[in-house]
């Protein structure tokens, strides 16, 4: 399941909660992830989501309430069952 708060809903089509069910003949880990989510549910300004490969600085990923620095970041394998949260910490001014 994906997540979005603080904001980055509004990145997604202002949804907040998305389940997914991902092909099971690949491994999918987090870098194969942003990728189908940018060109597949990304609906709005991507330079606010994305920067390279990667989340922008400012978007705080959480895997099953774990941040995932700790779990390896865009190498981290998707397992049956995770949820995955995206954070911004982006604000206007």
């Amino acid at each position: 399941v994906l997540y979005f708060s603080a904001g980055a809903e509004l990145l997604f089509g202002n949804i907040k909660k998305r389940q997914l069910t991902l092909d099971g003949t690949q491994k999918w880990t987090i870098a194969n992830l942003l990728k189908w989510m940018h060109a597949n549910i990304l609906t709005d300004r991507p330079e606010l989501f994305l920067q390279g490969d990667t989340v922008r600085p400012g978007i705080l990923v959480l895997i099953n309430d774990t941040d995932w620095e700790l779990l390896g970041e865009l190498e981290y394998e998707l397992q049956y069952n995770d949820n995955v949260l995206f954070i911004s910490t982006l604000h206007g001014g």
